[in-house]
């Protein structure tokens, strides 16, 4: 009984300390666990990045403008050797003046644009960052999908574990009640003290399982806690019951109509061979030329004081240049380049019979595993059930003495393993539910 009076006081506790919590639905863990899931987070910022990428790759296709202000003092100047003649026509043949160009300091400042007017792999450019743009948001919703189905999956292990603890602690009150009625007969001397001890020893392993699946229930709500990205720390509480699953209308069919673009995996692979295209497009417009319009304007000044730099009339200067840069030969580098650009491509359009095939295994497995599953739940229900009728009569019987006290501790072994293959089979068929849905790629995100 002191054992008993634990239980109920944990059960007491925990329901106090749920009257505080947070309560959420499946579709409001889910909504929560893709809001604060690292996971989903980190894929946010991957998505992020690829905007920043786009905005970059614009960039290049806008003017550049770039300004320098250069001020030098020559040291010791470097001196150019010319022929004596120039300057002495009496010289001697051969004779060199080592003459000095130049003035001791110099100044320079100029603004230069340099505009790309065309390239044809800067365009490509373009398309290939939006194309990565939307592998990022593909990404994101796979993260989502993970986090989803963890999300479900530990949601649905909390609601089997509280339906098992809650017959548990029917079985521990109904054993107990057993167990004074036959303390009683005892002692009027129509049990034996044997038949007590019998369903002393049951009462005692029943408790001990009640505790254990207490303890287990904990550490699925911590589980459940974890797949959120929820507080450990924080209660929660959740607000749906297995009764609101439905799993007997799921439909179990994998012969209908489906569409391989609901995979994200397969519309993954769609955005990589769009990626994959525009690198070898990339690549060959490689051989096009390149036209680049470049403009600079500018002031130098130059005085044998450096003070002089300030003081005196500085010089303007300015160019504009269009340049055509035409590759002729570059080693064959760009050919080689395609050829593994071509090979990647390759490849990727060959995974597509390997995904699709993966695809139509995992729906055809999801979809016999869960007919198989909702097959083991009925039938496990109906043995519960049986389970418990028999017990209801063994104990009829033998409150009328027609029975035997070891008659009623098999009914209630029996009631125990049966609730046990129940639960087993019932979250199994909840768990297939959610990889039938994955497959078939409806497992619920936001």
């Amino acid at each position: 009984m002191i054992r008993l009076r634990k239980i109920y006081a944990g059960l007491f506790l925990l329901t106090s300390l749920a009257a505080n919590a947070q309560t959420y639905s499946l579709k409001q863990a889910v909504d929560y666990a893709i809001a604060h899931q690292v996971q989903v987070k980190n894929s946010q910022i991957d998505l992020q990045n690829a905007s920043a990428k786009i905005s970059e790759i614009k960039a290049m296709g806008l003017p550049q403008v770039n300004g320098s202000l250069a001020l030098t003092n020559n040291i010791v100047l470097q001196r150019a050797f010319i022929p004596a003649k120039i300057f002495n026509p009496a010289a001697a043949d051969g004779e060199l003046i080592a003459a000095k160009f130049g003035v001791d300091n110099s100044g320079f400042a100029s603004v230069g644009l340099s505009q790309l007017v065309f390239d044809g792999t800067y365009l490509l450019g373009l398309k290939a960052s939006s194309v990565y743009k939307d592998l990022a948001v593909k990404s994101v919703t796979q993260s989502k999908q993970q986090v989803a189905e963890n999300v479900t999956k530990a949601y649905y292990g909390i609601l089997v574990n509280e339906k098992r603890q809650g017959l548990l602690a029917l079985n521990v009150a109904r054993l107990d009640t057993l167990l004074k009625e036959t303390r009683e007969l005892n002692k009027q001397g129509f049990v034996e003290k044997i038949d007590v001890q019998r369903l002393d020893v049951q009462a005692n392993n029943l408790r001990t399982e009640l505790e254990n699946i207490e303890r287990l229930q904990a550490l699925s709500y911590s589980l459940l806690k974890f797949q959120m990205g929820f507080p450990m720390e924080e209660p929660i509480r959740l607000s749906e019951s297995l009764e609101k699953v439905e799993l007997a209308t799921f439909n179990t069919n994998a012969a209908g109509d489906f569409n391989y673009a609901n995979r994200i995996e397969y519309s993954i692979l769609q955005t990589q061979e769009n990626l994959a295209e525009l690198d070898l497009k990339s690549i060959k417009a490689g051989y096009l030329p390149r036209l680049v319009l470049n403009a600079n304007y500018g002031y130098n000044a130059g005085a044998n004081a450096f003070s002089d730099l300030i003081t005196k009339q500085w010089f303007d200067n300015a160019a504009v240049t269009v340049a055509l840069q035409i590759p002729i030969f570059d080693g064959f580098s760009k050919k080689y380049k395609a050829v593994q650009s071509a090979n990647n491509l390759q490849k990727v359009r060959q995974s597509y019979s390997l995904l699709k095939s993966s695809i139509d295994l995992q729906r055809s497995q999801a979809s016999i595993t869960m007919k198989n599953a909702l097959e083991s739940m009925k039938e496990q229900k109906a043995n519960l059930d049986l389970a418990n009728e028999i017990s209801r009569v063994t104990r009829v019987k033998y409150q009328q003495g027609v029975g035997s006290n070891l008659e009623v501790l098999n009914a209630e072994s029996s009631i125990k393993e049966s609730q046990a293959n129940y639960f087993t089979a019932l979250y199994n068929a909840l768990v297939a539910k959610v990889e039938l849905e994955k497959a078939n790629g409806t497992l619920y995100i936001d």
